[in-house]
């Protein structure tokens, strides 16, 4: 029997993702087998509603499987507590945060709520991590600032420092550049990428930002019409597997460059 990599952080075995109630099924992707090594920087692809985001929502356990299993650490995910799942996954969602009138301290010291006493009283080591995450995401400067007075990219930068402050194996972002614009959302990239590259934490991303996601990643997964594919860049392109990944009647693949490019009249 082949020895299975020791390095896989994720694993999805026959995995079906969709809705279901009383009546009715609705099955968004199915049959999806992925294996998501540590230490990289991984994207998800795809045309809107094609089931990015619910692959994300079930990955996080917010919604149920149909089918098939999802394994962290050679585990399967229903093994685990909620509060074991809050030390092995993180998220960084693209909604609006409440008001309140918290500084950027102290968003990102609810990361620590895992491991807090029961009055939330941050330890040595909470502070220690807290520290460590706003340094890593280079928001010294703002610590002490009230979160609502953030720029957009800003306040994306404090929000992965929460994720980095929880301390997990798995960081998953849903559009992470969704509100910015082009020069903050290369910034965010490349944050990214240096974050893998120094924690060797993996960093999942659903995006529609294709060509730097293309230029970036270490791997990626492309959700498509019929299936679900993952690979390299090189072995994606090799595969020919993102010719058909967009409809072309307004962009095309350039296999060569590795690039989508607007189609030509």
């Amino acid at each position: 029997m082949n020895k299975k990599p020791e390095n896989i952080v994720l694993e999805t075995r026959d995995l079906s993702i969709g809705y279901q109630n009383r009546k009715n099924k609705t099955i968004v992707a199915n049959a999806i087998n992925l294996q998501l090594k540590q230490g990289n920087l991984i994207t998800i692809l795809g045309k809107n509603g094609i089931g990015k985001s619910t692959f994300l929502r079930t990955i996080t356990t917010v919604q149920n499987a149909l089918h098939g299993s999802i394994l962290i650490n050679n585990k399967k995910i229903e093994s685990y507590s909620t509060k074991e799942i809050s030390k092995l996954l993180s998220v960084v969602l693209t909604e609006r945060l409440p008001e309140s009138q918290l500084t950027v301290f102290e968003l990102i010291a609810l990361g620590r709520q895992p491991y807090t006493n029961w009055i939330d009283q941050l330890s040595d080591i909470d502070i220690k991590k807290i520290t460590t995450a706003i340094q890593q995401t280079e928001i010294e400067h703002l610590k002490d600032s009230y979160f609502y007075e953030l720029s957009d990219g800003q306040l994306q930068r404090v929000l992965i420092a929460r994720a980095l402050a929880q301390d997990t194996d798995i960081i998953l972002l849903d559009e992470p550049t969704v509100h910015l614009d082009l020069h903050h959302t290369l910034k965010i990239f490349t944050l990214l990428k240096k974050l893998v590259q120094k924690t060797s934490k993996t960093i999942i991303i659903s995006t529609h930002q294709v060509n730097l996601a293309l230029q970036f990643c270490d791997s990626m997964v492309l959700f498509k019409e019929n299936e679900v594919v993952s690979g390299t860049v090189n072995e994606l392109n090799d595969n020919k597997a993102l010719d058909d990944l967009f409809p072309n009647t307004v962009i095309n693949y350039n296999a060569s460059i590795k690039q989508f490019v607007i189609k030509p009249n």
